[in-house]
């Protein structure tokens, strides 16, 4: 008990200012080589609606159209719209679910993490795409001269964040 009373004492005896200085020297040795996460820009994100899921198991066969959508766990389902403004961009991210999006308008291009030329894939209103999320790393970019909006479905394990902001993987020029 008196060793403990001794280091509180010995610590409560440095002065403040040098106290944080010394934290922050710690945090920054500690984070020294680790690549920050990019933020979007020019990006307005609005979250529609949230709502529960239970585990599903969704079957459907209309005219020969065949949908199959299994859930294992509690989920939570998002619809999030998007609107880029021109030069805006998401950021590289990834999602812990599969998305569903679909272009309301303008023209969005999607560059992957994985793609060692960094190849575009342009996508245009009324066009729909898949984010198959988990590993899936992406950045969807404005690149032309109107504001471009998109509606994504997402589902993702119940509580679980509905984006994870990531580094540049530094196969893009940007």
């Amino acid at each position: 008990m008196r060793a403990d009373r001794a280091r509180s004492t010995r610590l409560t005896s440095i002065p403040t200012p040098l106290r944080v200085l010394a934290v922050l020297a710690i945090v920054s040795l500690g984070t020294t080589g680790v690549a920050l996460a990019t933020t979007g820009t020019g990006i307005s994100t609005t979250i529609i609606s949230v709502g529960a899921l239970d585990d599903l198991r969704l079957k459907s066969d209309i005219d020969g159209h065949k949908v199959d959508i299994t859930t294992k766990g509690a989920s939570d389902l998002y619809v999030v719209d998007n609107v880029i403004a021109p030069g805006g961009n998401t950021g590289w991210h990834s999602h812990p679910g599969p998305s569903l999006i679909t272009v309301k308008s303008g023209t969005i291009t999607e560059y992957e993490s994985d793609d060692p030329s960094c190849t575009p894939t342009v996508h245009t209103a009324g066009q729909t795409f898949v984010d198959a999320g988990g590993d899936h790393e992406h950045i969807l970019r404005n690149e032309g001269s109107v504001p471009a909006e998109t509606i994504a479905v997402q589902i993702v394990a119940s509580g679980a964040p509905r984006r994870i902001d990531l580094p540049a993987p530094g196969n893009c020029p940007f």
